[in-house]
């Protein structure tokens, strides 16, 4: 087993965003904490900012790479690229954070969960992490927190770019994009295709093993634009669609199965000035989560989701010092199956405020919802968080929310087999967090640290019932604890930043830990240019966790990046994972990667 020096790794701290944005952190523009614009250093949470240039320095090919390299997220991955992965926010469960698209809520009503493995990061412009509970601003799922997707925006003129890329595992890659426009008018067009024959995804002599290559395609499709009609009007739309093909290991009744999925968004928001101290916003959507399944090339099932959105946001300033922010949401989800569900559509209508009070050094946010759910009846979920500027180069900030989680259509309506079925009974999980945090910038260092608790009651758990099937039932309660330390600096022309989750996630019910919740985790990179010469490198120690009754061992990775500027925006890139050949496991009896290469050709304008 790698282990790592935790006295070091304190003294380390990690980073919620990179040297070169810390410089200019009160300047990053976050709307997901709060559902209206605010700086990051106004934030009252832990926030974490991804942006298009960490996506390029770190040479990042997928969204799941990306997240699993930001501080209080960690990843269980069924077997390399285009795989089932699960994203554990602060040790949340993978269906206890809430997603977002460009401001839609995604994922499957059915699983809970999004299918992050399949999102092109071609796509993206910047991710939005918050970590802590949401509920009383964006309501169900919002326990661990919340993740924002935002797809590419415009640049002046016209520009557009080209990327094309092999790999180990014969993997390929081509993506296309253009942007433009002008302060009136803008689009921006993204197309890109991935390809890798991968490698064998499950451990020789687990069940449902098969001695072949478990490849994977992604096709993926994005278009945005906007018009400003006036100096107090102003519309966007934008719609994204990611198809995956994924081979995998499922069992004996055939050789070869196969999965099918596709993910789409679209969205449109129309943004109004009607005064100078208020905003207002409309805003519709529609999310769709489709999957296919296959055995040995023949259909077998399929379970389609649809998710409409429609909300308003009004925003007011009331004076100097403060603010109020109100809306209304409706959602309305829908189920079509092979599988003859008992119910297959539900909607919920929410209204929820928010009030934020600025005085001196200090800071006040209150926040209150009310969710009117078709399927569940009502629940009501508050916050309240306060900050103080303890001195220029010093922030203090406590918090205390509830949040929820209701059940999903597998859980409540599941079809009875002679193995399963589904509990119509439920009631949503429930969550009551706490959270500490203080930051600073001290000697060119910036950093910060967080404690949290989080209690979750009526936890639903599959378990053997009566009559000798798997059926869920609200029994069981979890207690998370946490310290997240982050730091970041520039020493010698090097960015330097890392960070450090200690985390003690419990199942209180027998004291034993969650699955697939490791108690440490350390993430270090480091980056340098030299001229037309760019270098960089990460390591991620993960500490031992359990998986069931299984026991998986801590692991320590080393990726290195490199890049050469050709000349003009041509740029050369290539990259080494893995570089230790580490062999480990994410997911118990499920392979990773060995090591791997990628060498890539890009053409980026302003890069």
């Amino acid at each position: 087993m790698n282990r790592f020096n935790l006295p070091a790794a304190i003294l380390l701290g990690s980073s919620a965003v990179s040297a070169v944005q810390a410089e200019t952190l009160s300047t990053t523009i976050v709307v997901t904490a709060s559902r209206s614009a605010e700086t990051a250093d106004e934030t009252l949470a832990a926030v974490t900012v991804l942006s298009r240039e960490d996506i390029e320095r770190q040479q990042a090919q997928s969204v799941t790479e990306l997240l699993g390299s930001t501080p209080g997220i960690t990843l269980a991955n069924s077997g390399g690229r285009g795989k089932s992965t699960s994203i554990f926010l602060r040790g949340s469960n993978p269906d206890q954070v809430l997603v977002l698209i460009d401001g839609i809520k995604v994922g499957s009503a059915t699983l809970g969960t999004t299918a992050f493995e399949h999102l092109a990061v071609d796509q993206i412009e910047r991710i939005e992490i918050v970590r802590g509970p949401r509920s009383s601003l964006y309501g169900s799922e919002a326990i661990g927190g919340v993740i924002q997707i935002f797809t590419r925006r415009y640049a002046e003129g016209f520009t557009p770019r080209f990327s094309t890329g092999i790999g180990s595992n014969d993997s390929r890659d081509v993506s296309l994009g253009a942007s433009g426009g002008t302060d009136t008018g803008w689009y921006n067009l993204d197309i890109s295709d991935f390809s890798t024959e991968g490698f064998n995804a499950k451990e020789e002599g687990s069940f449902g093993y098969n001695p072949d290559d478990d490849g994977y395609d992604n096709r993926s499709w994005a278009l945005s634009g906007g018009y400003r009609f006036s100096d107090r009007a102003k519309g966007r739309l934008s719609w994204s669609r990611n198809e995956g093909d994924n081979e995998y290991d499922g069992g004996s009744s055939f050789d070869d199965y196969a999965t099918q999925q596709r993910l789409d968004t679209l969205s449109t928001a129309l943004e109004l000035t009607p005064r100078d101290d208020w905003a207002l916003t409309l805003s519709l959507g529609r999310s769709r989560d489709e999957s296919t399944q296959y055995g040995d090339g023949e259909y077998q099932s399929h379970i389609d989701t649809e998710r409409d959105i429609a909300s308003i946001v009004s925003e007011h300033q009331l004076g100097g010092m403060n603010q109020l922010t109100w809306g209304v949401d409706y959602q309305q989800d829908e189920v079509d199956s092979s599988n003859d569900y008992a119910q297959t559509s539900r909607d919920n209508a929410a209204l929820f405020g928010l009030y934020q009070l600025y005085f001196g050094a200090q800071d006040i946010a209150v926040s209150l919802r009310q969710d009117d759910n078709e399927q569940f009846g009502g629940h009501t979920t508050g916050s309240l968080a306060w900050g103080i500027q303890l001195d220029s180069e010093l922030r203090l900030f406590a918090s205390y929310g509830t949040a929820f989680k209701a059940p999903t259509f597998n859980d409540l309506y599941w079809p009875e087999t002679a193995f399963s079925i589904g509990n119509p009974d439920l009631v949503p999980e429930e969550s009551e967090s706490f959270e500490i945090g203080l930051s600073g910038k001290h000697a060119g260092l910036h950093w910060s640290a967080n404690l949290y608790q989080t209690e979750i009651d009526n936890l639903i758990a599959w378990a053997l019932n009566d009559d000798s099937k798997y059926m869920p039932t609200n029994v069981a309660r979890a207690r998370i604890r946490g310290l997240e330390l982050s730091a970041a600096t520039r020493l010698a022309g090097w960015q330097l930043q890392g960070g450090l989750d200690l985390m003690d996630p419990k199942n209180l019910e027998d004291d034993s830990l969650l699955s697939r919740r490791p108690r440490k985790v350390l993430k270090l990179a480091a980056d340098r240019d030299f001229g037309d010469w760019s270098l960089g490198g990460s390591l991620l120690a993960v500490g031992k966790r359990k998986d069931s009754s299984a026991h998986l061992a801590g692991y320590t990775r080393v990726d290195l990046r490199a890049g050469y500027r050709l000349g003009g925006d041509w740029w050369l890139k290539g990259r080494i994972d893995n570089l230790l050949d580490e062999q480990y496991q994410t997911v118990n009896r499920y392979n990773q990667p060995d090591r791997e290469y990628w060498l890539s050709l890009h053409y980026t304008p302003g890069a």
